[in-house]
């Protein structure tokens, strides 16, 4: 007689600190130097792989109180709701077992508590089939399966911290993906980070395709905020790095670095500051903001009213002192009105 078989995975959700988004493929083979910044958190999705003593499959879903069985793992495509997790067990075409799934993320609260449902099942059923799959497989597998499953693309860092944990960004380049582990105390990022749920649920995943459809359609906007996008994730990591596209450093704040510890802003374009102080600068930014968001309503200015002739500002400033200079006709006659009553 067999024994009895009893699997137990769990794998933690995360919060995207820097570059999301541009994880996608092929985003980031658009974005030189792209990376994303990610920090895995205490709220962790799990699963249960029990045997059976028949062939069957079950499924159960504890969070949406939904259960599922099949006769055969061919049979659990698209045929129930539970797509994500039947396509799972279609792929690794598993027989004879009742799986259990629960997460301790709300639905929809952006956290990905999906990929990490999806790490912890692909690592159970990897175990269950004998383990012979490597990370990267796995992260493959997971990948493939849930775009097949909400059918939209998905993107590589969630399954990263799911698998590995702790603090770390995620390199996207041509060669390939790369997890860095960042060298920062946990607790010290806890200290400066409130996380809260708002109770409204989103999709992502929809949000997500259409800016990828709007880049690749060459959406002007949209691509220079990725640009962006980009430049901040890398100042974050590395403090001082300079723009890939040539300009200034987007930003300079590492992760957990103490605010009174980031290096002051030494680059030729920052000179005029010398001698002012972090007040000086604050306040110039401001006026920067300002005038960004009046540029649109001067340039609708400038296209109604064309710049006149050279002069005629000036011209109009003389006239515009000669009338007041000179007095008007029913000035003159009140005060001639004034003289007359007195004598």
């Amino acid at each position: 007689m067999i024994p009895p078989v009893h699997i137990h995975a769990s794998a933690p959700t995360r919060i995207d600190l820097a570059g999301g988004t541009l994880d996608i493929w092929p985003l980031y083979l658009f974005h030189e130097g792209a990376q994303t910044l990610n920090a895995a958190i205490s709220l962790r999705a799990s699963c249960d792989v029990r045997s059976r003593t028949d062939r069957r499959i079950v499924i159960v879903s504890e969070d949406s109180k939904e259960r599922v069985e099949a006769e055969h793992w061919s049979h659990l495509r698209d045929s129930h709701d539970l797509r994500l997790l039947g396509r799972l067990l279609h792929f690794f075409r598993a027989e004879g077992l009742e799986l259990t799934t629960r997460s301790e993320s709300p639905v929809g609260a952006g956290i990905a508590g999906s990929s990490a449902l999806n790490i912890a099942v692909c690592g159970a059923l990897n175990a269950w089939s004998g383990g012979h799959r490597t990370a990267d497989e796995i992260f493959q597998i997971a990948m493939n399966v849930e775009a097949q499953a909400i059918d939209v693309p998905t993107g590589v860092q969630d399954y990263r911290p799911a698998y590995y944990g702790g603090i770390s960004a995620v390199e996207l380049g041509v060669s390939g993906i790369r997890r860095v582990a960042i060298d920062v105390k946990p607790d010290e990022l806890q200290s400066r980070i409130a996380l809260a749920y708002t109770n409204a649920s989103r999709n992502s995943g929809i949000n997500n395709w259409d800016v990828t459809k709007r880049h690749i359609d060459g959406d002007s906007g949209v691509r220079r905020s990725f640009a962006r996008i980009r430049d901040i994730a890398a100042a974050m990591h590395c403090p001082g790095a300079a723009r890939l596209d040539g300009g200034r450093p987007a930003d300079r704040r590492r992760v957990g670095q103490p605010q009174a510890a980031r290096p002051r802003r030494d680059d030729p374009g920052d000179r005029h500051h010398a001698g002012r102080g972090a007040q000086g600068r604050r306040g110039e930014r401001q006026g920067l903001r300002r005038w960004r968001r009046r540029l649109p309503l001067l340039l609708r200015r400038a296209r109604r009213h064309p710049r006149r002739p050279p002069g005629a500002r000036r011209r109009r400033r003389e006239a515009a002192r000669l009338h007041h200079r000179v007095p008007r006709p029913d000035d003159r006659d009140s005060r001639l009105k004034a003289e007359t009553t007195e004598h």
